[in-house]
């Protein structure tokens, strides 16, 4: 059976079905075009499609029901919280347009349909709400979270990617404990390294994120029943860059120390000590202690893991392989280390895959998890990831829009990379609403600031736009500022933060 690539959907609503055809034909060869004719045939599909639905071209004037009406249906249950809409219209009247606004719409194209613009307005839009929703659904929510089921949310996190990888799930928990072990056993034989307990946690808790890269590898070579080719492999391999890659994009929180740790994890777990390993051949303790315990643990794991073309060796043969260098070398004190706690490490494994165990419980939770409702956005995230992470650098490479993200707590504005350059901002920026190189940036009269101020801090309206003029470089401008609120997906929504875009006029 082939493996099917899935394409993110897109409904385009319009009466006409020229219109419909031209935006088919533009958009049809990247995304999966769904179409409706009407306002209450749109509605019936977004009933049924729910956030499937990645992104809706809408009409104003229809029959049945208008545009406004379907944005009317689609504020009330909370779908364009999850779902943009791009407005289709020959009528650009001021009037039409601001109102379309302030229900939710995220931008505005008129006829007659240009290609590449109708391609670049529907990858911005998807990337900006596909980008947050990867940020506080799948990272930022969990691994920084700082009470005490943090850790718990971080293997959830990690087990999601073996969920897709086919495996039982307890190789994250495996490691972790080899890991941890291995760290304490090192620390009490040697002070080279100074490790607080502290950093041993750290270290161990980031190692269940060392494959988070291969949710980049494509299902084929991932899920392949043998043995790769040597193009395979090469693929394969990759997932260590990709990880690194995903984890620095946070730019928000690339400077914690659990995603600093990550980030040495996820790169360099399959360093080897005399030189020989990948990405980047690096060589002895140019490779950080935390990549290298781990690139010991997964291959520990590895050995003693049966796979569909060997058998899983003995706790006693893994270690001996380890130790003679048959799974390439690693370093001399680490291999110490192995042999005086190598039977501390079995009863502890034995232990922990117990059907009483909680932590071994973990790879039942995280396919529960995946099909609740109330968390299908993870849904919608896994089907993405695979091409994620080509469609951001896509954007960021090209995307000439000032896009910006400002979160509530902590204070921080994040805007894109030509959005920094073109005010002269740097791209993260701490309090901003304090900051003089933001504020001076902002021509604006006493209570426009006022009303801007309260807007950012408050639970207000969830949509807005402000008028005023704005410093890019050394030239003031009249610029528009479009505006969107942020909540959390609880019970009880909370206001986090702001997405918006600012249009030069």
């Amino acid at each position: 059976m082939k493996n099917r690539t899935i394409k993110p959907k897109i409904l385009i609503v319009d009466d006409s079905p020229i219109n419909r055809t031209l935006l088919s034909n533009i958009l049809g060869e990247e995304y999966e075009i769904i179409e409706a004719e009407n306002g209450a045939e749109a509605i019936a599909i977004l009933e049924n499609f729910g956030i499937e639905i990645t992104l809706v071209f809408l009409d104003i004037y229809m029959p049945k029901i208008d545009g406004f009406g379907v944005l009317e249906v689609m504020r009330e249950k909370h779908w364009s919280d999850n779902i943009p809409v791009i407005i289709i219209s020959s009528d650009d009247s001021g009037e039409h347009i601001e109102k379309a606004y302030e229900m939710g719409v995220t931008d505005f194209i008129g006829r007659q349909f240009d290609a590449a613009v109708v391609k670049r307005r529907a990858t911005n839009t998807i990337m900006l709400y596909s980008k947050q929703k990867l940020l506080e659904d799948m990272v930022a929510n969990q691994i920084y979270e700082k009470e005490k089921n943090s850790n718990m949310l971080v293997n959830i996190l990690s087990h999601i990617v073996e969920f897709r990888n086919g495996e039982s799930g307890l190789h994250i928990i495996h490691v972790k404990i080899f890991t941890e072990i291995l760290l304490k056993t090192l620390v009490s034989i040697t002070d080279k390294y100074k490790l607080s307990s502290e950093e041993i946690s750290i270290i161990s808790i980031a190692s269940a994120l060392h494959d988070i890269g291969k949710i980049s590898i494509p299902d084929a070579v991932l899920n392949k029943p043998g043995k790769f080719t040597d193009e395979e492999f090469k693929i394969m391999k990759t997932h260590s860059k990709a990880g690194a890659e995903i984890l620095e994009q946070l730019t928000l929180y690339k400077n914690e120390p659990l995603v600093k740790t990550a980030y040495e994890i996820c790169r360099w777990h399959h360093e080897r000590f005399d030189g020989r390993g990948y990405p980047d051949g690096l060589k002895g303790d140019d490779i950080p202690i935390s990549a290298q315990v781990v690139a010991m643990a997964d291959v520990y794991d590895a050995l003693t893991s049966e796979r569909c073309y060997k058998k899983a060796f003995s706790h006693e043969k893994a270690v001996e392989m380890i130790l003679n260098g048959e799974c390439g070398e690693f370093n001399p004190i680490l291999k110490e280390c192995l042999k005086s706690s190598a039977g501390n490490i079995k009863n502890e494994l034995v232990h922990i895959s117990s059907a009483g165990s909680p932590e071994a419980k973990m790879p039942e939770i995280t396919p529960e998890i995946l099909s609740r409702g109330e968390l299908s956005s993870f849904k919608r995230v896994m089907c993405m990831l695979g091409c994620e992470r080509e469609k951001n650098k896509f954007v960021s490479d090209f995307c000439n829009d000032i896009i910006f993200e400002y979160k509530l707590d902590p204070s921080i504005l994040t805007l894109s990379a030509f959005g920094a350059e073109r005010l002269g901002l740097d791209k993260s920026i701490v309090n901003p609403l304090e900051e003089p190189a933001v504020i001076n940036r902002i021509k604006a009269t006493h209570n426009t600031r006022k009303d801007f101020k309260e807007y950012l801090s408050e639970d207000k309206e969830t949509i807005t736009e402000y008028k005023c003029d704005i410093i890019f470089g050394n030239e003031t401008k009249p610029a528009k500022v479009i505006l969107k609120k942020l909540y959390s997906f609880d019970n009880k929504p909370k206001y986090i933060g702001v997405v918006g875009k600012i249009i030069e006029l």
